[in-house]
């Protein structure tokens, strides 16, 4: 029998990890290539023969989601998986419809194929759109497993943008783990939260070997996931966070409307700074699309290092690049502490952009009539230089960040500037102690999928 040649279309994370669970060593089938979608640099690499496995001596090369319809014509392509996250419904099947008019099937693979069994207890933390809180949710579970006794090691979804086969397992205790797996914004700022609050944070490409490693010192696995994506393990309870900023997305996106339909529980976050309209319509959805869930109420408030540096200024407000890029946002926490603490206005970066945070306002500003903050883009270290020349050049008298890492550590900022932060906080009941209770308490039975 001849092998279905099959090209998985990703963003160097969730298309790996297929690749590793369904494909790898399995001989009916011939991946030709990775596509790159969302992040910067990935194309034009290879994934490694070391991570491929004996099928693949050369590794595969991963090439831009713009040769799709090239590829599939030239490598006789019979498959085409969709593998990356955080897409609308209508973008999916708009690839979809390029696959099928270019000859190739299309699919999408579900959960009970790519979620790993742990031999330890599993609580996912997963969202149905990059930026609604799923960090500090994560922060907020650890915390509370850990005051009733709990080892708890973090597994981070994957955000593998260096070497592949050296980032095939990564363990992060100190912050010197950052240094020394060399990594960017993007990566430390899931990180470092949970460095700073005494976790061990594990992350990489190969999430089985992964896995194995976490279960070695953890009573329970926390899955942090990453973007909208699914979890990677088979959890034993799955809490999905819905953000009321953007009312209708939990049910048209993907595949955060699979994560709604998975969840035990549904914290609807940010209800402190959503519209009580917007609240009602995202809670109403969550009812009907997934009505055994257990739903939250959590509000996520805005704290500032020095409010006094801010007070009476002109600001420019730097916040998260993903989740305010292919997430959609317009703006975040930073951008709310400026008009709670009392900035007199806030720039408009563009002007001032260079090099690939120019590029970045071009590919996803073009629809939007002003920008209000300026994403925290730094996916390697000249694009880190782009953005530490893009805020020297800003005319502004303060700098108000907002990224979950302490950015003035990994570039230099030369205007006064202060951080913000944010915690989850749970309002009325149920609250997560509540539902943490099987696992805080004296064990729990396992559900399979």
């Amino acid at each position: 029998m001849l092998k279905r040649k099959v090209l998985i279309l990703g963003a160097a994370g969730r298309d790996f990890h297929n690749f590793n669970t369904v494909f790898r060593g399995n001989e009916s089938f011939e991946v030709v290539a990775f596509t790159a979608a969302q992040i910067p640099d990935i194309a034009g690499r290879r994934y490694p023969s070391e991570l491929a496995g004996g099928l693949y001596p050369g590794g595969i090369p991963i090439i831009p989601e713009n040769e799709l319809e090239e590829t599939i014509a030239s490598r006789s392509v019979d498959l085409c998986v969709m593998a990356y996250s955080d897409v609308s419904d209508s973008h999916v099947m708009a690839l979809a419809s390029r696959c099928n008019a270019a000859g190739a099937d299309f699919t999408m693979i579900g959960v009970r194929s790519t979620m790993l069994q742990s031999g330890k207890p599993v609580i996912a933390v997963t969202a149905v759109r990059t930026g609604c809180g799923k960090s500090q949710t994560t922060r907020r579970v650890a915390e509370l497993l850990r005051a009733a006794g709990k080892k708890v090691v973090v597994v981070r979804h994957p955000m593998p943008y260096g070497d592949l086969a050296a980032q095939k397992v990564q363990r992060f205790a100190t912050i010197k783990d950052l240094e020394k797996h060399r990594c960017t914004i993007e990566e430390m700022e899931e990180y470092e939260p949970h460095i700073a609050r005494g976790m061990v944070v594990y992350a990489g490409v190969d999430y089985e070997a992964i896995l194995r490693e976490a279960e070695k010192e953890a009573d329970i696995v926390l899955w942090d996931g990453g973007n909208n994506d699914t979890s990677f393990f088979r959890p034993d309870l799955t809490i999905t966070v819905v953000d009321p900023h953007r009312p209708g997305d939990e049910i048209s996106y993907y595949p955060g409307q699979t994560n709604l339909r998975l969840a035990d529980v549904v914290v609807i976050n940010k209800i402190d700074s959503a519209y009580p309209e917007d609240v009602n319509e995202v809670r109403g959805n969550v009812r009907r699309t997934n009505p055994r869930a257990r739903i939250i109420e959590a509000a996520s408030p805005v704290s500032v290092s020095d409010p006094g540096v801010i007070l009476g200024k002109t600001v420019l407000v730097v916040e998260d690049g993903p989740t305010l890029t292919h997430g959609d946002m317009e703006y975040g926490a930073g951008f709310v502490a400026a008009e709670r603490f009392g900035a007199t206005g806030t720039v408009d970066p563009r002007e001032f952009a260079v090099g690939s945070i120019a590029d970045t306002f071009d590919r996803y500003y073009a629809d939007r009539e002003e920008a209000l903050v300026l994403p925290a883009m730094g996916y390697g270290a000249e694009q880190m230089k782009d953005l530490e020349a893009t805020i020297r050049n800003c005319e502004c008298d303060a700098v108000i960040v907002a990224t979950p890492i302490d950015l003035g550590r990994v570039i230099r900022i030369d205007k006064p500037f202060v951080r913000v932060t944010y915690d989850l906080e749970e309002i009325g009941k149920p609250d997560l102690a509540e539902v943490l209770e099987p696992f805080t308490g004296a064990g729990k039975p396992r559900k399979g999928m």
